[in-house]
């Protein structure tokens, strides 16, 4: 195999790579739950960046409720981020599992 021309390849990899994770930092996404009572927004680095709760689904005497779905809506935000990412990725590498990438 010639080596330049591989050389050559990974170079254009990296490059294609790079271009996708900055792509994926600059995406958001939102994810309900509680019927869209409570709504999570993660970047495309898994940060928190919004957090919206329905007025009316506070109530003192059941915050454990609140806090359940909240936990909800910003795991689900993350597991939806975490796989356009996966998806973006996985389009640059051809599917290969590279170590540290994800």
């Amino acid at each position: 195999m010639d080596m330049k021309k591989m050389m050559k390849q990974a170079q254009m990899m990296q490059k294609n790579l790079d271009a996708a994770q900055a792509e994926i930092a600059e995406m958001e996404t939102t994810a309900e739950s509680g019927g869209g009572m409570v709504k999570a927004t993660v970047n495309g680095t898994n940060e928190l960046v919004s957090l919206e709760i329905n007025k009316d689904v506070v109530d003192p005497e059941d915050v454990e409720m609140l806090q359940d779905m909240v936990v909800a809506a910003v795991n689900e935000a993350i597991r939806s981020m975490s796989a356009i990412s996966q998806q973006k990725l996985g389009a640059v590498t051809g599917g290969m599992n590279i170590p540290g990438l994800m």
